[in-house]
């Protein structure tokens, strides 16, 4: 008897942004409902759903503590409770919930601050669609976005503000493994698993096991932490 193929779970969002226009034009570019695609709700694939969408940022954290969606995309800019609070609240909570900030606001304290507060993505609304469905799917799956051009613009800001590397806490690298440091300078660069696992010629499943123990040993939350850090010991020099 031939063995059944589970499909992948679908991933599940919930929309939190003031502008019931921009809800409904995510919505439909998350589920392909544009342009004659399937309805609202699932993609061609069912890949994504959209679980539910509020226009108020209290309301957020209720559904998100009820609801419990893989990815919650909110605007910075929210009545009652802005993204900020609402990220903040979530991280507090310890819910397994993964924020993808989607906003028109790019400016470096503006993203400084949402990875602070918890965050693993921040993309711009001007963002094309591809880029992002890619990231919902990468912050949905454990990994950390942000737009290419603002990550270039805060890791020079970043690298202008360091000591010379010898002044650096570069001792806290020193409870990695070779191979683990290694798989860092990926991280930092922007890699993902399954690209460090072609470059390192080994399995993706090794990759993640690697890339789990860098952060539990440098006690980091997620991968935009560790790309941080990786600037600040002088690990990865910006342009290198």
């Amino acid at each position: 008897m031939p063995l059944e193929v589970t499909a992948p779970r679908p991933l599940r969002v919930l929309l939190a942004d003031a502008a019931p226009m921009q809800r409904s034009g995510l919505r439909a570019v998350l589920t392909g409902a544009a342009a004659g695609g399937p309805p609202a709700g699932a993609t061609a694939t069912g890949e994504i759903v959209v679980a539910a969408e509020t226009g108020d940022g209290g309301e957020a954290v209720d559904l998100a503590r009820r609801l419990v969606p893989d990815v919650l995309i909110t605007d910075l800019t929210l009545p009652r409770i802005d993204g900020l609070a609402v990220t903040r609240a979530i991280t507090k909570a310890a819910l397994p919930v993964r924020v993808l900030i989607l906003t028109d606001h790019d400016t470096d304290e503006d993203v400084l601050t949402a990875i602070g507060a918890g965050a693993a993505g921040y993309v711009c609304k001007t963002a094309p669609p591809d880029e992002l469905i890619a990231a919902v799917r990468a912050v949905g799956t454990g990994g950390a976005v942000i737009t290419p051009a603002i990550l270039n613009r805060i890791l020079a800001r970043v690298a202008e503000a360091l000591p010379a590397p010898e002044t650096t806490t570069s001792s806290k690298l020193d409870t990695l493994t070779d191979r683990e440091r290694e798989v860092l300078i990926h991280v930092a660069r922007g890699h993902s698993n399954a690209e460090i696992a072609a470059a390192l010629q080994v399995s993706e499943t090794t990759i993640k096991t690697h890339v789990g123990h860098v952060l539990t040993k440098l006690r980091l939350r997620d991968r935009t932490q560790a790309v941080v850090l990786a600037y600040e010991t002088g690990l990865v020099k910006p342009g290198a």
